[in-house]
């Protein structure tokens, strides 16, 4: 197992419609995907059953839900900053007050 690399899995949450209930178009994830293709070289989309979240929100019913589809990537080095400006540059255009992005340290065999 000393020949094995470790590397970072990075992944997007990215929601399926706005905050009104309006589904996102296609080529909006399609964009996410081939931005991240050129910059990481490989992407993996995860579109055809997006994932549902809950949490606890202060609302009425107790519980807001959001269907996502998830990006990922895997990368040598985590840019902190590079994530961070993609971040603010993904939830501008998606209209959310937070995109989530999460990486884990991984090793491929």
């Amino acid at each position: 197992m000393d020949d094995l690399q470790p590397r970072w899995l990075v992944e997007l949450f990215l929601p399926t419609t706005s905050n009104e209930g309006a589904p996102f178009a296609r080529e909006m994830f399609d964009r996410v995907r081939d931005e991240l293709l050129q910059a990481f070289g490989g992407v993996t989309l995860f579109s055809r059953s997006p994932a549902e979240g809950l949490w606890a929100e202060g609302r009425d019913d107790g519980t807001a839900r959001d269907r996502m589809i998830t990006a990922e990537v895997m990368v040598d080095d985590v840019d902190r900053d590079w994530w961070a400006r993609y971040r603010r540059d993904l939830e501008a255009r998606f209209s959310q007050e937070e995109i989530l992005i999460r990486c884990y340290r991984i090793w491929t065999l």
